[in-house]
């Protein structure tokens, strides 16, 4: 890829309602862990890979995110506040116009990675990213290198590393929420609420979907006994450090 994503937009619109009590007084993105916010060790990725820009959409608890995103300088950041929520697909579109014309990462406010050998997760999807080839790149993360948390089989890859998403649940990989797409990919879809899910069809019946598999941590933090189970982790590791 000659041009790494300048652009970034990160989902945090959920209720969280899973993560309660949690989530009751705090948005999901600015639950911590290891004494700093979700969304916050999200930004701190993005800007190290060179991301500028960076759209947040918010619907929950939405003056208290935005107030604490205010504070950071290190990139300009954008709200796209949702009256009604619009899902993972509509939020998207709803905010296309402060994303620029070029391929954007997209992440999930409540993402939680290491990176691995392979070193930069971000950057090794903006390296890899070909458009002749692809309308999204999406970091998988193997079960097998799931520890504290449960891992859903959403996704297969084949030899080329062409992704195969497994209704039933059986792949070897589950979708990290982390990837990168075309801005064209939203040009026949609806206003509105939609899922991303029926974009990433789409891309994969084209053979345009295509994944790298992580070779570091990631976490998927769901409910609050993942939360305590991952918080639990990282102080250990803090103490022994």
């Amino acid at each position: 890829m000659t041009h790494r994503p300048d652009h970034a937009f990160i989902l945090a619109a959920g209720m969280g309602a899973r993560l309660r009590p949690y989530t009751d007084s705090t948005p999901k993105p600015m639950v911590s862990v290891g004494d700093r916010p979700l969304i916050d060790r999200t930004i701190d990725k993005l800007v190290e890979a060179g991301v500028t820009h960076i759209t947040v959409n918010t619907h929950y608890m939405a003056d208290i995110l935005e107030t604490h995103l205010k504070k950071r300088s290190d990139a300009e950041i954008l709200f796209s506040r949702e009256e009604k929520l619009l899902d993972t697909g509509g939020g998207i579109k709803n905010a296309l116009h402060t994303l620029g014309d070029k391929p954007f990462y997209v992440i999930a406010g409540d993402n939680l990675w290491t990176d691995g050998p392979s070193g930069n997760a971000l950057l090794r999807l903006a390296d890899a990213w070909d458009p002749r080839e692809m309308d999204i790149i999406t970091l998988l993360q193997p079960l097998a290198a799931m520890t504290l948390t449960d891992g859903v089989g959403d996704f297969d890859m084949d030899a080329g590393g062409r992704v195969i998403r497994r209704a039933d649940k059986s792949g070897r990989y589950m979708w990290t929420n982390i990837r990168i797409n075309a801005p064209d990919i939203f040009r026949n879809a609806p206003d509105g609420p939609f899922s991303f899910i029926g974009l990433m069809d789409e891309a994969e019946a084209k053979g345009r979907f295509c994944a790298l598999a992580h070779d570091g941590e990631w976490h998927h933090i769901s409910t609050g006994p993942d939360l305590d189970r991952v918080n639990a982790d990282f102080m250990k590791r803090k103490k022994t450090a």
